[in-house]
């Protein structure tokens, strides 16, 4: 497994640099974005850009130390097949946030994203997330110094406010002011965050979805690249919106339901080579990387966790998650079990 610095390609990380080739991705969202999912993904589409869970940047500069590289690696890891790959940064110091940007060059990354969405109590306690665009020259500050370190591009993901601060003046301000800084794109959640008296479940449902803040956006800022999140649970609702900004983000809807993004490539990037994936060619396909994974002492679990929503709707589907549930869970379970998962999915015609 080619993993830890310097040992991805890259040419495919300059040949993917342009953030405006990526229409589709799936957002960075933890506990579910880890490299496991993402390989699984990358079994649905190929072309769409796929996101790291946020990493905070604090936590890179601890782990860069001597005695430390094991577990910087399993911040940074990934397998090959994943790319084109963005990794999600949290934090508010300009140095330390360059700093994790050129790690995240050397690493093989196409692309660093710094989180200015997240509403969590414990994300506001450090300074960083949702609460930032009350400081837009911070965020600015911040992505100039993570462009300047790493030389990849820097995009940024947040809402269109916060709280009270939801005007579009406010929201058009923190815009400029961050894309005079660089950013080469803007993953607008098109919902407000509420840092007090909502929980982060809550904000991705109770805030109302203001769609065309984003559309108003891409119109009158129309040089930028504006990808819009929330709220998009289909091909065809990814497509309206594409109709009036660059990109669109998925994410709950992705890992919910990931066969239903199986025409991505075909349809929103004219594809027409690509074959749709079905369950067991999304199973079948992990067994490699199963293989590789196991190899090296390391469970089976973290990997088959994320097949549950693989199979939905069909006779047998709860049964079949049971099945491979039980066997995955063994501590010497191996990648025989998603081949033979595979093959129960291959005689159904699944």
């Amino acid at each position: 497994m080619a993993d830890g610095p310097n040992q991805h390609d890259p040419a495919a990380v300059a040949s993917t640099a342009a953030g405006s080739s990526y229409r589709f991705s799936v957002a960075p969202m933890l506990d579910y974005t880890d490299r496991h999912f993402r390989v699984l993904m990358r079994q649905i589409t190929r072309r769409s850009l796929l996101y790291s869970e946020m990493v905070v940047a604090q936590a890179i500069h601890h782990c860069n130390t001597p005695g430390q590289q094991e577990r910087l690696g399993r911040l940074l890891d990934f397998d090959p097949v994943e790319k084109p790959l963005a990794l999600q940064l949290g934090g508010d110091d300009p140095g330390l946030l360059a700093a994790a940007a050129q790690l995240a060059a050397a690493w093989g990354y196409d692309e660093v994203n710094l989180n200015v969405g997240c509403p969590s109590e414990k994300v506001q306690k450090g300074r960083f997330g949702a609460c930032l665009m009350a400081e837009p020259g911070r965020v600015a500050d911040c992505v100039a110094a993570m462009g300047s370190a790493s030389g990849l591009p820097v995009s940024v993901k947040h809402r269109i406010g916060i709280d009270a601060r939801d005007s579009y003046a406010e929201l058009l301000d923190f815009i400029d002011t961050v894309a005079a800084a660089g950013a080469c794109r803007f993953s607008v959640h098109a919902r407000k965050a509420w840092l007090e008296g909502l929980d982060p479940k809550q904000n991705r449902s109770v805030p109302p979805l203001r769609y065309e803040l984003v559309h108003q956006l891409k119109r009158e800022r129309p040089q930028l690249q504006i990808e819009l999140n929330g709220g998009l649970e289909d091909l065809l609702a990814c497509q309206i919106q594409l109709e009036q900004v660059d990109a669109v983000m998925v994410g709950r809807a992705a890992y919910s339901h990931p066969l239903r993004w199986a025409p991505v490539d075909r349809e929103l990037f004219g594809d027409d080579a690509s074959t749709a994936a079905s369950a067991s060619s999304v199973v079948r396909g992990l067994v490699p990387y199963a293989e590789r994974w196991c190899a090296s002492g390391r469970r089976l679990w973290p990997i088959a966790r994320h097949l549950v929503q693989v199979v939905e709707g069909v006779n047998g589907a709860r049964q079949w998650r049971r099945r491979l549930g039980e066997a995955a869970g063994e501590r010497s379970a191996g990648a025989t079990v998603l081949d033979r998962a595979a093959q129960e999915l291959e005689a159904q015609g699944l």
